[in-house]
């Protein structure tokens, strides 16, 4: 190669963003440069690009813009943070070294993406900052220094993700006034400031994700819940938050959620818990846009799937995840998450982040913790799981400090990483950014629907004209689904990947019945090619139901699939309506009608289906 393409060669690697690894460290990765495409979305347990690629979530934590670190030393020890003092609010090293520098190290790392802490409070605080080292963000309030931030992330290629990790600037998680997204603000508040970051980023389509709250927990009175229908109720707030996020400011962001870190009060004697992501099993989210939800959890050593690892309200007896066997922890991290990427196929089949994880480095000779993490990883890689380590950055003096960043910075601006020196997680590191990862896999899209508390109309179509049945809760399916399933009582339905409907039609009463497949029952039945997308209901008692048109004839084959007395479901889409019989129609087939008992003083709940095959013959 001449020296003339030798130059152009570098000249053209520069360009593209690309960083070389020095040797002896972490791989290069390829995407790291315009070689990966956004918008992000989902295709069963996996996240893909724009081009349908698989896109595993390779990052770390950048954090500090969320106000977490006032003091000096290891920022993650508690008496190093003051809870009457406010941080500059910018993500941490920023004061040490220069933006690129900084972001030089992630490349090193192997990195892919990075999780973004904010604070609510940053986004509203005016306040000059003067401490960073790059003269051009000196000046600038923390909201423009997180623009900065996030602008020159994606420049060099990584995809960002927006972490609401507060509301307060301060750090977290305990009994803090952060407990909750409504704790410390209201929740409209809350939702009115995602619209705002979501807004702010959207013309960037490598800011990928909005990962809406970190770590929900109880407060000093009363804990979180998961489908209660109160203000305490995180899947109905999230499911909220990320439905206006799609719908009235970015369509393009993956909606993260998190599970419930813990509930209880962290004492012997006291019932207490981690929920995490278990509760998603039979009460999952259905976004109005399919594919774009992703469930998060966060997994330390030192935490347990009974003890919280929150320090100053108590302490229990129950075992850590690091006193665990390996063959329990593989067991406790099944249940608490791993199964919804695990299990596919079902309602809450999703990707799973790990957007928490991480353990002391250098000065760390607790043979516990250090078993842990590597047992932890081995899981990690074993799942094809994808990650996030906390921290990425942290501070050091004379090679002291915080041993849980994988970078540290002393005040000299003289960085200390993972590969410079005797830390013993490179190994571990190594191995885990480095494990190949699968590719995505079609997968048929199912969705649960729940009329537990309100409408839950989940068709961008429908939306547009929703009061089809004036009165009554309506449930819709999300568009490009139909309806598949219904419980007996419960309220609950179950969608299924189908055609796009063309054409809505309420159906009231019986006016397109054209056999007696149901004798005695009152059956609302769609008309010639249209299947059931929505139902409505009053109390427990079936009103209507909503076709939609097929762009396709419908074939006429049918069935009647009666589910009054006991489960009658085929395969596929899992447990939608846990302690309610269910009735579900087969894979090639469609819901034509629904039948219920219509006697007077009857509860009137469904009790049998039309089931018509799909194609035609």
């Amino acid at each position: 190669m001449t020296i003339v393409r030798i130059v152009q060669v570098l000249v053209a690697t520069l360009l593209a963003g690309l960083v070389v690894v020095p040797s002896g460290r972490a791989a290069q990765l390829d995407w790291v440069g315009p070689t990966w495409v956004g918008p992000l979305s989902t295709q069963g347990r996996y996240i893909v690009d724009a081009q349908g690629k698989r896109f595993k979530l390779k990052s770390g934590n950048w954090h500090g813009a969320s106000g977490t670190w006032n003091g000096s030393g290891d920022i993650n020890d508690p008496a190093n943070h003051h809870a009457g003092e406010k941080a500059d609010q910018i993500p941490l090293g920023l004061t040490r070294a220069k933006l690129d520098t900084i972001i030089d190290g992630f490349v090193e790392l192997g990195l892919n993406s990075i999780r973004l802490p904010f604070a609510n409070q940053m986004i509203h605080d005016q306040t000059p900052v003067t401490s960073p080292v790059d003269a051009n963000l000196k000046g600038k309030t923390p909201l423009q220094i997180y623009d900065a931030v996030v602008q020159r992330l994606t420049e060099r290629g990584f995809a960002v993700i927006l972490n609401n990790h507060t509301t307060t600037s301060r750090w977290c998680c305990g009994v803090d006034g952060n407990e909750r997204w409504n704790t410390s603000q209201t929740a409209q508040q809350w939702e009115e400031d995602w619209l705002f970051m979501a807004r702010r980023y959207a013309s960037n389509k490598r800011v990928v994700g909005a990962d809406l709250y970190n770590e929900v927990r109880r407060t000093v009175w009363d804990d979180p819940n998961w489908g209660w229908g109160n203000q305490h109720d995180w899947q109905r707030a999230s499911q909220i938050v990320g439905d206006r996020i799609l719908t009235e400011a970015n369509p393009d962001l993956l909606i993260i959620v998190e599970g419930i870190n813990w509930t209880g009060i962290p004492v012997d004697g006291f019932p207490h818990g981690r929920p995490t992501l278990e509760p998603a099993r039979t009460l999952s989210h259905t976004l109005v846009d399919s594919g774009k939800l992703v469930y998060s959890a966060h997994f330390y050593g030192y935490t347990g799937p009974n003890h919280t690892g929150a320090t100053g309200t108590g302490e229990t007896s129950d075992p850590r995840y690091q006193d665990l066997s390996p063959e329990q922890l593989r067991e406790v991290l099944y249940r608490q998450a791993f199964y919804v990427a695990a299990e596919t196929g079902n309602h809450f089949t999703a990707p799973v982040w790990i957007s928490e994880f991480g353990v002391g480095g250098r000065g760390n000779t607790d043979p516990k913790s250090r078993a842990w993490f590597e047992r932890f990883v081995d899981y990690l890689v074993e799942t094809d799981a994808d990650f996030a380590y906390w921290p990425l950055v942290g501070f050091h003096t004379n090679k002291q400090g915080n041993g849980w960043g994988l970078l540290h910075w002393d005040a000299a601006g003289q960085r200390i990483g993972l590969y410079d020196g005797d830390d013993w997680r490179a190994g571990a590191w190594s191995r885990l950014v480095n494990a190949p990862a699968k590719a995505a896999q079609p997968s048929k899209r199912w969705s649960m629907l729940t009329l537990d508390h309100a409408d839950f109309q989940q068709s961008r179509t429908v939306r547009a004209q929703p009061d089809w049945d004036s009165g009554a809760r309506k449930g819709v399916c999300p568009d490009g689904q139909r309806l598949t399933g219904l419980s007996h009582t419960g309220n609950r339905g179950l969608c299924v990947e189908s055609s796009r409907a063309t054409g809505y039609q309420a159906v009231r009463n019986e006016s397109y019945v054209d056999t007696d497949w149901a004798s005695g029952y009152t059956k609302l039945q769609c008309p010639t090619d249209h299947y059931v997308v929505g139902y409505s209901v009053r109390g427990a008692a079936l009103s209507s139901v909503l076709c939609g048109r097929s762009p396709q004839a419908l074939g006429k084959t049918s069935r009647t699939l009666w589910f009054d007395r006991h489960d009658n479901r085929a395969p596929g889409g899992g447990e939608f309506a846990h302690g309610h019989y269910k009735g579900q129609c087969a894979a090639d087939e469609y819901i034509a009608g629904v039948a219920y008992t219509g006697r007077i003083g009857s509860s009137r709940t469904p009790d049998a289906l039309l089931c018509r095959r799909i194609v035609t013959s």
